[in-house]
């Protein structure tokens, strides 16, 4: 009989450790390594390492590729070629020579100094996408730089899993074993993506048009896994497999629903594939064989960087992106554990320096997330020129918005964005735009519209755009965590300027008006309001009194729309969700304490509730008030989150 204790005990210690990483606002993945180490062989021995830990580590791997790919398409993988066969080509190859030469050097093996300098050429595709999806960094020019490099450190795998038992065995078939591969290669990528987009299309409709979320989720577990398989068939990578599955459903419009459907698996199975790395971790091995590590940590993060920083300068790349691509691939990544431990089998390096290299890699690991937290500080210390160049922006940026004045400054040029500037544009009102996205900047710009490429959450860049001069500001995009950034500098430089921010729904409506938002817009609530007023003049209500009422909700601030009753076919999409306000119908049963008691006297008000109708006998009455005394069988409809309302509903049954 299997015991549960372990699983208890490796889940507690996830659970606290994550929780103090989060606490101190340090990466959570650096919390799964610490698990996987106190967890693995190492210390306490509570998770087994084997293939069945590191195949189902090697998933989590699948679905952060998978919804990287959800990011690309085709016609912008093909424009990235440059990025993926020039600088990804070139800095596998130039990591591989160099790291050779100095390990030939120290071992005199040939062999050993190709299987270690592939091994220590690759980055680790989980902690780099990771880490730039979260900090929104995906589609910057590093990013994007950083990407593509890591998709053809995933292809080349393919041929250095060919050439190590080639070179072991002293097979004489070696070109055409690669030949084979590499047609191989070009032929399964090829019908995946010639196939693969006339069939995606019409199965997601097919699946779709049954109208089940459950069926919908399989079908997603199915193409991702099924594609990753098709590709590890043909002897490439399950990562790159499912980069290739994400990048066609992302030509369809179900991408969106599929990426909320897919970050549960993504999230807790990454999650484990950081656990499995640091069970990897020997302290014997790092303290008997410190120097061999060292070196080869020297190896890694300093060389690599420079190669990856010289190769993005060679290619074209501006120093200040060419930097913060390279410190976000200095590390060492899950792909080398699998070329050294190839390697080991078939002897071609020795177990101490394989053990070694294993550690060094972690150790990398460790320290990449900080490479990328604080890759912004850093670039600014290393290159003098990337304060000039981002003084020509801001300069830039200044000339660009020199000649507006009582503007209406919008932050977000997306389709929300855009939309208010046509109508600014018919009303003749001045207005600038930021947006971080460099080809809709690029685009939009070419067409005429004052919008320029800068993160509105930073002061410099407001004020550049003309913050001091500009009449309203506009947050048009639903990114709660940005727009609290963007108030906090508005507030700080003009506190009396208006400040208008949008929001999906109705959760972050009193944390964005705390945090100085004269008006915030719901999605959710506006769409509520045209529907209503639709059905309101189909219904015989007058023109005139469906705009007043809704003048009216719009100055209440949604008062009447806010919460909503749940059933089981709304998903919770996130832990915030369990903050928004919801209502609750409570029927005051028999043998209820509420019976008898005026409602003031259950002080609902107190728990954060508020009651906005008591229904009794088929009646249903707004006109009450703290004197208003309840009876048996009155329905109760309350208004809070989910935690106010247990509490407000354990007052009504049973008292304090």
């Amino acid at each position: 009989m299997h015991s549960m204790a372990p699983i208890v005990l490796v889940l507690l210690a996830a659970v606290l450790v994550v929780t103090l990483c989060r606490s101190l606002r340090v990466p959570a993945m650096l919390g799964y390594l610490v698990v996987g180490f106190l967890a693995g062989p190492g210390v306490m021995r509570l998770i087994p390492q084997g293939e069945e830990t590191a195949f189902l580590g090697e998933i989590g791997i699948v679905f952060m590729m998978f919804t990287i790919g959800l990011e690309f398409s085709l016609p912008k993988l093909r424009a990235m070629r440059q990025l993926v066969f020039g600088v990804g080509l070139a800095q596998v190859l130039a990591t591989m020579l160099l790291v050779g030469l100095v390990i030939g050097w120290f071992s005199g093996s040939p062999l050993t100094s190709l299987a270690i300098g592939g091994a220590l050429a690759m980055s680790s595709t989980a902690i780099v996408s990771k880490l730039l999806t979260e900090r929104l960094e995906l589609n910057q020019p590093h990013g994007q730089l950083a990407i593509g490099v890591l998709l053809f450190q995933d292809i080349a795998v393919v041929p250095l899993l060919i050439l190590l038992p080639a070179f072991a065995s002293g097979s004489d078939t070696l070109w055409w074993d690669l030949a084979k591969a590499g047609g191989k290669v070009v032929v399964v990528l090829a019908l995946l993506l010639f196939f693969g987009q006339r069939l995606v299309r019409p199965w997601f409709h097919l699946v779709a048009r049954q109208r089940s979320g459950e069926l919908f989720m399989i079908n997603v577990l199915l193409v991702t896994l099924g594609v990753a398989w098709l590709t590890e068939l043909s002897g490439l990578s399950l990562a790159l497999g499912a980069f290739v599955a994400g990048m066609l459903i992302s030509e369809t419009e179900y991408r969106y629903q599929v990426e909320e459907d897919i970050k549960p698996f993504r999230d807790i199975l990454l999650g484990f594939f950081f656990i499995t790395v640091g069970m990897r971790l020997e302290l014997s091995i790092l303290f008997e064989h410190f120097g061999v590590v060292l070196l080869l940590l020297a190896l890694l993060l300093p060389l690599k960087l420079g190669v990856v920083f010289g190769l993005a300068r060679l290619f074209g790349h501006r120093a200040n992106e060419s930097m913060r691509a390279a410190l976000a691939l200095a590390q060492g990544g899950e792909f080398g554990f699998v070329l050294l431990a190839l390697a080991m089998n078939l002897k071609l390096v020795p177990t101490v320096m394989a053990q070694a290299a294993i550690a060094a890699i972690l150790m990398s690991m460790l320290i990449a997330p900080f490479l990328i937290l604080y890759g912004d500080r850093i670039t600014r210390r290393l290159i003098k020129q990337d304060w000039m160049l981002q003084s020509l922006d801001l300069h830039q940026m200044l000339v660009a918005s020199m000649s507006k004045s009582d503007h209406v400054l919008i932050c977000g040029y997306g389709r929300s964005g855009q939309a208010l500037a046509r109508l600014l544009e018919a009303e003749n009102i001045n207005m600038f735009a930021l947006d971080m996205d460099p080809e809709r900047v690029r685009e939009a710009g070419e067409a005429g519209d004052p919008v320029v490429f800068g993160d509105a959450g930073k002061k410099e860049v407001l004020i550049a755009a003309g913050l001091m001069r500009a009449k309203v500001v506009v947050v048009t995009f639903a990114d709660t965590h940005a727009a609290m950034r963007i108030l906090h500098t508005v507030r700080e430089a003009r506190p009396e300027l208006p400040v208008i921010v949008r929001t999906v729904d109705d959760s972050d409506l009193d944390t964005l008006r705390q945090a100085g938002a004269d008006e915030v817009v719901a999605e959710v609530m506006e769409g509520s309001l045209m529907l209503a007023s639709q059905a309101l003049l189909e219904a015989g209500v007058p023109p005139s009194r469906v705009l007043r009422r809704i003048r009216t909700v719009r100055e209440e601030r949604y008062d009447l729309f806010r919460g909503f009753f749940r059933g089981s076919s709304d998903e919770v999409e996130s832990l915030e969700d369990a903050m928004v306000p919801r209502l609750l119908s409570v029927q005051v049963c028999g043998g209820a304490y509420a019976i008898g008691q005026p409602l003031g006297a259950l002080r609902l008000d107190d728990a954060g509730v508020e009651v906005k109708a008591i229904r009794r006998q088929r009646a249903r009455r707004t006109d009450f008030d703290d004197s208003f005394e309840l009876q048996t069988d009155d329905i109760l409809v309350l208004l809070g989150t989910p935690e106010q309302l247990a509490l407000a509903e354990s007052r009504i049954l049973q008292g304090e």
